[in-house]
């Protein structure tokens, strides 16, 4: 025989080389790309003076021109105290306004999972951090997707006044175990790293008044560079102090009026101001991947240092120019293309002038009269000078206007700085709001920052691109499902009441997307509420009525515990043709699946099987046209397969499967016994004989044979022996042993009797009348009691929006230290009884009706009183002698003596003591960091347990026994078994 071999042709070492040089290049493009590559804005967060609390609020405070500077208020210092207008009286400061927070002693530390003492002890700037953060995640729709990512954190900052307050209220008794953590500026960053769990990279910037702008950039370099897939920066600026004031006053820095007049002749310096933001990032490339809702785009960012030059603390001219230049040059950008610049600007007259000139160089440097004008101003004129936070408030000023397609207007401007030329630099300061159009090109603004420490910052941004138009939806399921949730009921609350507003001000918004963003972007807490609805409207009036306490049939509302285990119950029940079109119609999955049955028994049955499952108009057909025998069963198995697969693509993990007749050949199929294909030919054929079985993935009971059959599913004799069909037995009491709280039939009937007690709890997930009703009915009911859903996968088959949705709903609580620092509050001594137990209530009665002053009426009520009161001394004095005291002083106890209940009280009002809160807020039976015990309250509470049980109690012990019911039967277990009163873990 002969074979024709085709010789290949060697490669030439010429072509060899040419190759491996495109390859180089190719490699090195990437590299180049890389370094280059855009970084979108996703999600933004904020606190900022004026109740600007949130991105909308924020705008409305900037373009309407608010001035929020205002009196220093009373809960920070005495300004007239303090105030002096002479800049060289000691100790004093000549400005006595600027830009203020209200209430920044308030804080949610149980969502972060912060005890209260230790939330007392941490410094306002960073819980403020952890909130602004939080929010920007969930306005970027990615607090579901962050946890144990590699996202990064950045955080400018440059200030602690908290620290100073903490020493100075007592010196050195006033400093606790959280006063180093709850202080140190690496915990900023290091701090939201750990709460939120996020694994890249995390540092905190000081570079003064450009900290924020800084960390912006270092956020792109790190996203850039591949350490990091999603990065928050950030920035926060307290003033509870007045020494940075007084200083800042001798060095003639601050305003007189209280006011950041930029640009203006009269400035004299700056006003000071509070805020903190957050804005999340990722590289553009995967944002648009991801489908995420870009707000802006971070085109190229550059940072440097003015070296030596005429002072430390001045702005150089020549130095702004290159950064700005440097910025515009790792963009790609026509320096012509940039219309607004967000500016630093200085409190000096001089300083302006020269930040102008540098911009007016980089950005105009051959203007003409065709030239567009370059429009300047700053955040600062509303509500002063944020220092740490100020390049951050800069940036998401810019995010807004172009996102508005407005130049907010830029107050205090009245007499123009003399400095300037303004005649003819081509720069213009929007007094009132400008409309900014794009026109042919880009709309793109750059934003200036350079701190006294000398480090300049510059970044440029353009609005993002038009999102495309979505293409026309093949297939809509007709009813959607929004789930809100929150660790606290009147967080849920609140949050709904927001929803709600969301909805009226924006009413076209597609429910659609409206669902998927709020389900797929939020974390799911503890107390959930889920609502079924088919258009904005109806959702819109379903949230009225949870806030309004009233009752719905398609709103659910639960508090979870603990996740469930959930079974899956097969029925093998008799299917009528059409049952389930509607989600065959709208659902590619379940379509997929029936497809796929009806494929593999083409050869097998006398019609296609999704034919007789689903007939058209013209040729309707009924199982009655082929074998029941045949037909019967085969739409049995692939109505229940297909609604199995359904489920499982929206995250559903079974713990038990339950089976009845077909019902069972499918619970095996689904375990893994059997493929696809070979459980099909039993469905149909009782004489078919499997080749070969595999151990289940679940336990599986038998509603025929009313028992487990795990093990026998896996062996040939049983599938040959099975009897026949019986009529199924209540399973309820079996599942309920095994823990199970649901069982979802995959089916349209129950298939057992009601369990006396309810549990656990069966759901149909098909009705033939309402198919998408019977369905979400039994999705929301399973999510509001624990059960975990991938709403990514409920929502995969369609064309869905991110939207940036209301954030979370704090709850605030005041945390603020005192006098007396953060140890154990002071001991009191109980109060004395009014009438001591052992008073002789006869000899007092007759005193008191001597003394001639009470009328026959109240000498009656006497013994009635006196009875009372020393009824009220006896019960106190059993009731303190019963329980063990948690006190600074415990006296060594005998162990001997002690119970698991004598030590469990002990343990709950002593953590209770060192958490700060109420004893009755501590569950025995709750782990110790479900209410923010950590490490070093652990060290505290097993020291002072050693002395009250005069036992070693080690920190490990708490982490080995995770909750106090666990660990008081630990200890006494322990000193039974060793019959001693030491004993180490």
């Amino acid at each position: 025989m002969s074979q024709n071999v085709q010789q290949e042709t060697p490669e030439s070492p010429i072509k060899r080389a040419l190759r491996a040089v495109e390859d180089m290049q190719a490699k090195l493009q990437a590299v180049t790309a890389a370094q280059r590559e855009p970084i979108a804005i996703i999600g933004m967060g904020c606190r900022f003076p004026g109740e600007a609390n949130s991105p909308e609020t924020f705008w409305q405070l900037l373009e309407q021109g608010i001035d929020a500077v205002g009196e220093i208020p009373a809960d920070r210092w005495d300004a007239d105290a303090y105030y002096d207008p002479d800049p060289d009286a000691p100790g004093k400061m000549y400005a006595r306004e600027a830009g203020f927070l209200s209430q920044v002693d308030g804080f949610d530390a149980p969502f972060f999972g912060i005890s209260a003492r230790e939330a007392t002890s941490l410094d306002p700037q960073q819980r403020l951090l952890l909130e602004v953060s939080w929010e920007a995640l969930e306005h970027a729709n990615q607090a579901a997707r962050a946890f144990n990512s590699t996202t990064g954190v950045f955080v400018g900052i440059c200030s602690n006044d908290y620290n100073k307050m903490i020493w100075e209220a007592g010196g050195g008794a006033s400093v606790d175990a959280f006063c180093a953590t709850g202080n140190a500026l690496s915990l900023a960053a290091g701090r939201i790293s750990y709460a939120l769990g996020l694994k890249g990279p995390s540092l905190s910037v000081d570079t003064a008044c450009s900290s924020s702008l800084v960390a912006v950039h270092l956020a792109c370099q790190h996203l850039r560079s591949g350490e990091c897939d999603l990065a928050i920066a950030s920035g926060v600026n307290l003033i509870l102090a007045p020494e940075t004031s007084i200083a800042f006053s001798k060095a003639r820095m601050l305003d007189p009026s209280g006011r950041c007049k930029t640009f203006d002749a009269n400035s004299s310096g700056y006003a000071r101001g509070e805020g903190g933001g957050a804005v999340v990032l990722k590289r553009l490339s995967d944002a648009e991947q991801d489908g995420d809702h870009i707000l802006a785009i971070i085109q190229g960012s550059a940072i440097s240092h003015n070296g030596r030059s005429s002072s430390l603390v001045a702005p150089n001219g020549s130095s702004q120019q290159a950064v700005i230049r440097q910025a515009v040059d790792k963009s790609g950008i026509d320096p012509h293309q940039v219309g607004y610049v967000e500016v630093q600007g200085t409190g000096t007259a001089v300083g302006q002038s020269l930040e102008v000139g540098a911009l007016t160089t980089v950005f105009r440097a051959d203007a003409n009269a065709k030239t567009p004008p370059l429009y300047v101003g700053t955040v600062k004129t509303n509500m002063g000078h944020s220092e740490g936070a100020s390049g951050m408030a800069s940036l998401m000023k810019v995010v807004l206007a172009l996102q508005h397609q407005t130049i907010p207007p830029h107050l205090h401007f009245q007499a123009p700085n003399p400095y300037i030329d303004w005649e003819t630099t081509p720069v213009r300061v929007p007094t009132e709001p400008v409309p900014w159009s794009a026109g042919a090109a880009v709309r793109t603004a750059g934003i200036n920052s350079f701190g006294f420490s000398g480090t300049n910052a510059h970044v440029i941004l353009t609005e993002p691109p038009t999102p495309s138009a979505p293409p026309p939806a093949q297939m809509e399921r007709p009813l959607h499902l929004m789930t809100l949730s929150a660790k606290h009921p009147t967080s849920l609350q609140r949050l709904a009441e927001q929803f709600q507003e969301y909805l009226e001000a924006d009413p076209d918004a597609a429910i659609a997307d409206v669902c998927f963003s709020a389900n797929t972007g939020r974390s799911h807490f503890q107390h959930r509420l889920a609502i079924a609805a088919a258009s904005t409207q109806e959702l819109s009036q379903q949230l009225a009525a949870f806030t309004q306490q009233q009752s719905s049939p398609t709103l659910w509302l639960g508090n979870v515990s603990h996740p469930p285990k959930v079974a899956i119950a097969f029925p093998g029940q008799s299917v009528a043709p059409n049952t389930g079109r509607k989600l065959y119609e709208t659902q590619p999955v379940f379509r997929k699946a029936i497809n796929r049955c009806s494929e593999l028994l083409s050869a097998h049955l006398p019609m296609p099987l999704a034919q007789a499952l689903y007939p058209n108009t013209t040729a309707r057909a009924t199982p009655e046209n082929a074998p029941a025998d045949a037909l019967g069963p085969a739409l049995s198995f692939a109505l229940e397969y297909a609604l199995y697969r359904l489920w499982r693509s929206w995250g559903l993990e079974p713990s038990i499967l339950v089976g009845s007749g077909t019902g069972e050949i499918v619970a095996a199929c689904a375990a893994g016994v059997f493929p696809l294909e070979a459980a099909l030919k039993r469905a149909i054929d009782t004489d078919f004989i499997f080749d070969a079985l595999s151990s289940p993935r679940y336990p599986i009971w038998s509603l025929a044979a009313g028992q487990w059959i795990t093990e026998r599913v896996a062996q040939a004799s049983y599938w040959r022996s099975q009897p026949a069909p019986a009529e199924p037995q209540n399973a309820s009491a079996a599942l309920a042993q095994q823990e199970i709280a649901a069982v979802l039939v995959m089916g349209p009937h129950p298939i057992v009797a009601e369990s006396p007690s309810d549990h656990p709890l069966w759901f149909a997930s098909l009705q033939a009348s309402a198919p998408w009703q019977t369905l979400l009915s039994s999705l929301a009911t399973l999510y509001t009691i624990g059960v975990e859903v991938d709403w990514v996968g409920f929502d995969q088959p369609y064309a869905r929006r991110s939207l940036p949705l209301p954030t979370y709903v704090w709850r605030h609580q005041r945390y603020w230290f005192d006098a007396n620092g953060f140890g154990p509050p002071p001991q009191t001594t109980p109060a004395r009884p009014l009438v001591p137990a052992d008073t002789d209530t006869t000899s007092l009665i007759e005193a008191l009706t001597a003394t001639g002053d009470l009328s026959e009426a109240e000498r009656a009520l006497l013994p009635k009183l006196l009875s009372l009161l020393t009824q009220r001394a006896t019960d106190e004095s059993a009731s303190t002698s019963s329980v063990p005291a948690a006190s600074a002083d415990e006296a060594t106890t005998t162990f001997k003596t002690l119970t698991a209940t004598d030590i469990q009280s002990w343990l709950v009002n002593r953590i209770a003591m060192e958490l700060g809160v109420g004893p009755e807020e501590i569950d025995p039976q709750a782990e110790f960091d479900s209410y923010g015990l950590d490490s070093v309250l652990a060290i505290s509470i097993a020291s002072a347990g050693k002395q009250y049980l005069g036992v070693e109690v080690t920190p490990l012990m708490l982490i080995q026994h995770a909750t106090i019911t666990t660990l008081s039967n630990h200890l006494v277990a322990e000193f039974e078994a060793s019959n001693t009163e030491v004993f180490e873990l």
